[in-house]
């Protein structure tokens, strides 16, 4: 059974099964989904914990597996959390696993959670995750996107009694906000929860907002690859200057905008030779948000145009490995961000 974070609380309000598995990369939502179910297997006498942590594929099973079959003289009911970091069990722990779901079919005695990174396709197709999916409730954390965040912090500061203003005064706010904790759910969750200490219920003011949220936003070098193609400059300008306060690598900037640049160029090659485009997209590994980002943009691009850009980056390469361009700023971050305009530039919507 699969159920989104979302839907969570109803179902716990209805029933309680003996098995849950969380699985997804973000921290904040797995642990109020965790939480959710403790605190509702807590009312149903699920008095004592036991958890597990498994290092390694050589990870020796059997306390994990006692758990679950032994109850304390103390309690009846206990909970047990088993937690995959890599998301990978190995060959005992996918035996193990399949057996707990089996155990798990009518046993009132033992919640088994299992906590789990996001997983790739292949491995929600496995026999031990398909054994836990069958046999008990499978809740998928997904990321929240940046085009997601608003209406997030919108529902956050709902749930504490508080709203922005109506129309685009509001809309506005929601925008600086989501700017200011982009990439970092759980300081957007403090953030939230800082303007719920700071004011009263009701409604709150642009000013308000900008007075008491910090700019706390993580960028990720992957996630440049997204602005740049929706053609998005004042995001993409920030999240360099973000990228450059972190600390991060020039050269891995580099990579992602000109990995960009050559999967066009390939994939617009292989049009011109008479490859569909669905065929061309799947050949250089383009898929899911990146792939309707391609189909936007390539009937934009000509042939010269990705013909300058692909000579850009060769020279944007030199510049950050510390050789120098004429005409061509001598800082690497200069350079990127020059970069990355050009290519925004070019991916921008016609108006």
């Amino acid at each position: 059974m699969q159920l989104s974070p979302t839907q969570l609380p109803a179902h716990l309000q209805k029933t309680l099964r003996p098995l849950y598995v969380l699985h997804g990369d973000e921290a904040l939502l797995a642990q109020e989904a965790a939480d959710a179910i403790r605190a509702a297997a807590r009312a149903q006498g699920y008095t004592e914990r036991s958890s597990f942590t498994v290092a390694g594929a050589n990870y020796d099973w059997s306390a994990v597996l006692a758990a679950g079959g032994s109850l304390s003289l103390f309690a009846d009911k206990q909970i047990v959390e088993i937690r995959v970091p890599s998301g990978k069990p190995g060959k005992d722990g996918s035996a193990a696993l399949q057996q707990i779901a089996q155990q798990a079919a009518g046993n009132d005695a033992v919640l088994s959670l299992v906590l789990l990174p996001r997983l790739d396709k292949a491995t929600r197709s496995s026999a031990w995750f398909a054994a836990l999916e069958g046999a008990g409730v499978a809740i998928q954390i997904d990321t929240i996107e940046r085009a997601q965040l608003p209406a997030w912090i919108a529902q956050r500061l709902a749930a504490q009694g508080q709203r922005v203003q109506a129309g685009e005064a509001g809309q506005l706010t929601l925008q600086f906000f989501a700017d200011q904790v982009e990439g970092n759910l759980l300081a957007a969750h403090q953030e939230i929860s800082k303007l719920g200490l700071l004011h009263p219920a009701g409604e709150l003011t642009l000013e308000q907002v900008a007075a008491a949220v910090t700019n706390v936003a993580r960028y990720d070098v992957f996630k440049l690859s997204e602005a740049v193609l929706a053609g998005r400059r004042e995001r993409v300008q920030r999240m360099i200057d973000g990228l450059q306060a972190e600390g991060e690598a020039p050269v891995l900037v580099h990579y992602a905008l000109a990995e960009d640049i050559r999967a066009l160029k390939r994939i617009q090659d292989a049009m011109a030779a008479g490859k569909p485009l669905p065929l061309a997209l799947r050949s250089e590994r383009v898929w899911g948000l990146r792939e309707r980002l391609f189909e936007r943009v390539l009937p934009l691009l000509r042939e010269r145009q990705l013909d300058a850009l692909l000579e850009a980056a060769w020279r944007v390469d030199g510049i950050v490995k510390g050789l120098q361009h004429p005409g061509w700023p001598q800082d690497p971050w200069q350079a990127l961000q020059r970069l990355a305009q050009s290519l925004t530039g070019a991916c921008a919507p016609a108006r």
